[in-house]
Order: structure tokens, then sequence, then C-alpha cells
């Protein structure tokens, strides 16, 4: 018998130990290489754990066990014939239903071949059925070969009855949820954590977007959105107020030629930051393309750690959820981030009349251990002069469409 021990791998620099957030496969059941047997949280982000050889498993580990990197987790019998019956093909992980409703639920479809997993729950899944009892014939699986997984379980649960109105329940923090809290809760014990404000009229954005966005997506296949625009604003704002792409350590301040833009997403698992990388050399579409990029993989948890890890600077969006105001939290050891809110008309005072315009609120939050009032300010007032004056400033005085329609 040839047995291959299957260690934890480093996800990267300065994590140690990651947490067993799920078992996609059984104790004793037969993988094939490269197949996703687990999922695996650190404190950084949710990694995937693919077989490195085919043959039957012997799991060393429960879920919810913190085991160090280096650690055997499970063993592999690579001299295991595969079994009669098992599907050949190798799979990922199925992506969640959009839709949770009743039609996860058993009922009739065209017939398929049914593999050994068929209907059997992964670890996880099986545990939660136990505890919510549920029963197998409720539910049909979307995983590998119809193997029901731990999401199956969720999106059934979610459109069952609720029976009473007086529920709770009780489940651990994932260790990506417990260190977001540990960083925050030390943003907040450790810096001198200051907010100032101001508003932006967004018309002259919006005009710009509403003229152009359609040829833009139809020539690029990306949206032109907000969040190219603010970018691009502050890596100006940036390089004319250094000091708010800063960092201190210990009794010096680091301060960077280069922008590494983080733009907070929100993702099932917590709050990612993907870091855009030398932000201030890229155009709207660069800053379109990569935000969109990074994003779908933080959602869809193949973002790496690298591309999570080393921002300066980092701009949070709450206004997509409808928030007016707020006070963001520092993304250590960053020394600042910008807060943007939702579009409101309200009446403002234009050459001594009142009219109507769509407003946003801008929040700088900043560390004023090496951040002066005054050059917070400063370049809050800079990026709301840039967004106020796109042509101008942006746009360096050429024409919008002209640089817009013709990106390489």
């Amino acid at each position: 018998m040839s047995v291959l021990e299957m260690k934890v791998p480093s996800p990267g620099e300065s994590i140690s130990e990651v947490e067993i957030a799920e078992w996609m496969v059984e104790d004793g059941e037969y993988v094939e290489k490269d197949q996703t047997i687990a999922e695996v949280d650190s404190d950084k982000a949710t990694l995937e754990l693919p077989a490195e050889q085919s043959g039957i498993i012997t799991l060393k580990a429960e879920v919810g066990d913190v085991v160090a990197v280096g650690q055997v987790v499970c063993l592999i019998d690579t001299s295991a014939a595969k079994p009669e019956g098992s599907s050949s093909t190798k799979s990922k992980k199925a992506a969640p239903n959009p839709n949770p409703t009743p039609s996860n639920v058993s009922s009739s479809k065209p017939a398929e071949p049914k593999s050994y997993a068929a209907g059997h729950p992964s670890v996880a899944a099986k545990k939660i059925m136990e505890e919510q009892n549920v029963q197998v014939e409720m539910i049909e699986g979307t995983g590998k070969g119809g193997r029901i997984t731990k999401q199956d379980i969720l999106q059934l649960l979610a459109t069952l009855p609720e029976e009473g109105n007086r529920k709770s329940q009780i489940r651990k923090l994932s260790m990506l949820r417990r260190k977001i809290a540990s960083r925050l809760v030390s943003v907040k014990n450790e810096t001198a954590m200051l907010t100032t404000f101001n508003e932006v009229n967004m018309k002259p954005i919006m005009d710009l977007r509403s003229k152009y966005k359609d040829d833009f997506k139809e020539k690029y296949g990306v949206g032109l959105g907000f969040m190219s625009f603010f970018t691009k604003a502050c890596t100006m704002a940036l390089q004319e107020f250094p000091s708010v792409n800063s960092m201190i350590d210990g009794d010096h301040m680091i301060s960077y030629n280069f922008a590494d833009v983080g733009i907070a997403v929100s993702t099932e698992k917590g709050l990612m930051v993907p870091v855009l990388r030398n932000a201030e050399e890229m155009n709207l579409l660069e800053i379109e393309s990569t935000i969109k990029d990074l994003a779908i993989k933080a959602r869809d948890g193949k973002i790496s750690i690298e591309e999570i890890t080393g921002g300066t600077f980092t701009i949070t969006n709450g206004g997509v959820f409808g928030s007016m105001l707020s006070t963001p939290i520092i993304n250590p050891p960053q020394s600042a981030i910008l807060g943007m809110h939702n579009i409101v008309e309200r009446p403002v005072a234009i050459d001594g009349k009142v009219e109507i315009r769509p407003i946003m609120y801008v929040a700088l939050s900043y560390d004023h251990r090496i951040i002066d009032g005054k050059d917070s300010v400063g370049f809050l007032v800079k990026v709301k002069e840039a967004l106020e004056n796109p042509e101008e400033l942006i746009f360096e005085g050429k024409d919008p469409k002209k640089v817009l329609m013709n990106y390489k």
C-alpha cells in the first residue's frame, strides 16, 4: 500500500495556521487528483485544498480544527483501485444557487447517471442535517456526483417555514471573521483615528457616465463606474499629500511614491480588500477591469493572499448598501481610508440660488499621529475638486470621449 500524507500548504507569508472550514469529501471516499477536498480559512481568506493524488482518503482533522501549516490533515491511499460506477470527471465546488428557493428540493429531472456520492452529505452538511433534523430525502445535492453540500442544506433551511417567532442560533466565527474583529478593535485602540467629511456634487461625473457608459461597455465589455473616477481622484490627491499614503513603523514613518489602492469588497466570508497595484499608473479602463476581476475572485473564494495584502490606501463604498454617512475604520497598517456613500438629490446654493444636485457625502478616516488636519482636509478637497471638474483634472483638458474610447 502506498500512502500519501497531505499537509497544509502555506497560504502566504506570515500565515502559520488555518482552520478546516468544510470537508468536501467523506472519510474513506475515493478522490481524484486535483479534486477539491476541503475549504480552509486563514486569517486573510478562504482557500480550497485540492487532492495531490487519486486514491482513498482518510481524514485526520475535523471541521473547525485549527491546524498548523505543514501539519498532516489527511492520508490518500494512492494504490487503491477506483470503485466501479464512480464519476471520473474532476469537478470543482458547485456554485451556490443564486435563487435559494425550494428548487433544491428533490423534483423530477432528466435522468442522469448517479455516482456513489449521490444523496450523501458532506461532513459539514451531515452535521447541520443532524442538528436541524433534515432528512436526506428532502434535498438534492449539487456537489460532485450529487453530493449534498453545506450550501445545499443552508439554502433548504432558508425556504422552510419557521415554527414560532423566537429562535436563536449559535455558530463559531470563521477564522477570517475573528481576524477582522481583532484588527478592527486594535485599530480603535492603537491609532489616533479621526474622520473628516466633505460633500461632492456628482452631477459632472453622472453626466459623463450617462453620455459614454453604453459605448464604453460595448467596446470594452466592462462598465464605467463611479469607483474608477474615485480611484483616479484619490491617486492624484495621494501624490499631492504623501502623508496620507504613509504608514507608521515603530518610531518611523514610511511614505510611498506609488499608490497600491485597496477596494473593499463584501463577500459571504466577510470583508476583503483586493489591491490595485500602482493604481496611479492606471487609466479608467484598467481600473474598472482590475476591480471587476479582483471582486469576482474575492466573491468566488479564488483570490490569492498576494492580491489582498500590501495596500497603501483603501476605498470603501457603503453607498451600495444605502449608507448616507459613516466613519470608516482604517485598514491597518495603512493610515487612511476613504468612505463613499449614497447619492441623494439635495438643495444646494449655487451662485446665490438654491438648486437641486445629486450629492454624495465622503469621509476620510485617518491616523492623526502622522497625518495633520491640514493634509487630511486638503486631501479630501482635492478629491472633491477632481470629481467636480473631471474634464479639467481627470482628463487633463482633453476631450473625454476621445480619451475614453481610445484606450488600448
